[in-house]
């Protein structure tokens, strides 16, 4: 079954689903930014099967997430690296692993937590702020067309 582009849509969560495909890609993310780099590892780590695991290591890096390069032992192997379009997704990573921690059935069974690698201590959740600083929910934000989204509405209704 093929799926459908998000490329085009107007929504900027639509655009990046479109960008990261399906769970194994951004658990493929995942596995890179925890430093695997070769299809041993991700292969090894995932279950998945080669067949997939080369089809989306070869999306991602079309997508300019990932990029090969030549394996660092010097064999013929090749490395896949985020890039730094992939070393954005880590807050994505970290929502979604704050959002099971907070939300899943069964919390007790997930085996990490997130710590700051230098202090130790766990990570703060992440939050969003308003430009002065407070900390803002769903029901404290709204959706405003861009300036020139409007003009190019106002233009093509004319």
């Amino acid at each position: 079954m093929k799926r459908t582009s998000l490329a085009g849509d107007s929504c900027p969560v639509a655009r990046a689903l479109d960008v990261f495909g399906d769970w194994w890609s951004l658990l493929i993310i995942r596995d890179a930014s925890l430093g695997r780099r070769r299809f041993g590892e991700f292969q090894a780590s995932l279950g998945l099967a080669k067949n997939i695991l080369a089809t989306r290591l070869r999306t991602l890096v079309e997508r300019g997430i990932l990029k090969t390069v030549p394996a660092s032992d010097g064999s013929a192997y090749q490395e896949y690296l985020l890039t730094p379009k992939g070393r954005g997704a880590f807050p994505i990573l970290v929502a979604l692993r704050q959002w099971s921690e907070a939300f899943d059935d069964h919390p007790e069974e997930i085996a990490t937590i997130l710590v700051d690698r230098d202090k130790g201590k766990p990570v703060k959740k992440l939050a969003l702020y308003s430009q002065d600083g407070r900390v803002l929910g769903a029901a404290d934000t709204a959706l405003k067309p861009r300036p020139a989204a409007k003009r190019a509405r106002r233009l093509a209704s004319t």
